[in-house]
């Protein structure tokens, strides 16, 4: 009883259970949008790499024969993010690509980030996906008249998703848990609002606790929903 007191006075006096609120939407909001634009920018980077796009053919110098421009552009995206920390990302988007713009609230400024980092790792899961194919549906759909554009929307692409689906949850699940660096820039998500209700109850271990759970059931009721997704695509094949 003592310590339901305790934890009374650490998140319902001065209703300090609202910052965990705000904190849980703030994180959810963020992981929602970086997720779709993550999955937007690694199609199209997926798209790029397997793209044969050789504006040099006619060139006598192999080597400018085979330089294909867009997977060198998506290969440097995927280098570039995959070998750099997500915070430093975040920062460099917010105190210097984004300097000039104070007004650009946080939030933004984290989907944004997290996105383009999701996208790289989306981008390398997909074309594996794509790649793992049998080589013979393209070419069938091509036989059949429709165009690469067509046949990629159509036949490869879906059949790639269900292939990793498995993998986009993982991917989708650690970007979740990646939005707890997005104090570093200012945004209020859930390991903050644990920080400043341990600021004013000077109790560090409940809020961390209590945020872990949140964390906990998140990715849990995720991965449950993601999993009877799958199961509906086995059964729809």
């Amino acid at each position: 009883m003592e310590y339901l007191k305790v934890l009374k006075e650490i998140f319902i006096d001065g209703e300090r259970y609202m910052y965990i609120l705000k904190g849980l939407r703030f994180s959810v909001g963020v992981t929602l949008v970086a997720a779709i634009l993550g999955v937007m920018l690694g199609i199209l980077a997926a798209l790029m790499r397997i793209s044969n796009f050789h504006p040099f053919k006619k060139s006598k110098d192999k080597k400018l024969r085979d330089f294909n421009p867009l997977e060198w552009l998506a290969i440097f995206y995927t280098d570039l993010i995959r070998g750099t920390p997500a915070v430093v990302q975040l920062m460099v988007l917010a105190n210097i690509v984004f300097a000039g713009f104070r007004d650009m609230p946080v939030f933004l400024i984290a989907s944004l980030s997290f996105g383009i980092n999701s996208g790289a790792y989306v981008c390398e899961i997909i074309r594996a996906g794509i790649e793992g194919l049998d080589k013979g549906q393209m070419e069938a759909a091509r036989a059949l008249g429709m165009p690469y554009s067509v046949a990629m929307k159509e036949i490869i692409i879906p059949q790639a998703i269900k292939k990793i689906l498995p993998a986009l949850v993982s991917e989708f699940i650690t970007l979740l848990k990646e939005t707890s660096i997005v104090g570093f820039i200012g945004g209020v998500d859930l390991l903050r609002s644990a920080n400043i209700i341990t600021s004013q109850t000077y109790r560090g271990v409940e809020p961390l606790i209590a945020v872990g759970i949140i964390y906990l059931i998140m990715t849990g009721l995720f991965t449950k929903l993601m999993r009877k997704v799958e199961k509906g695509m086995k059964i729809s094949d």
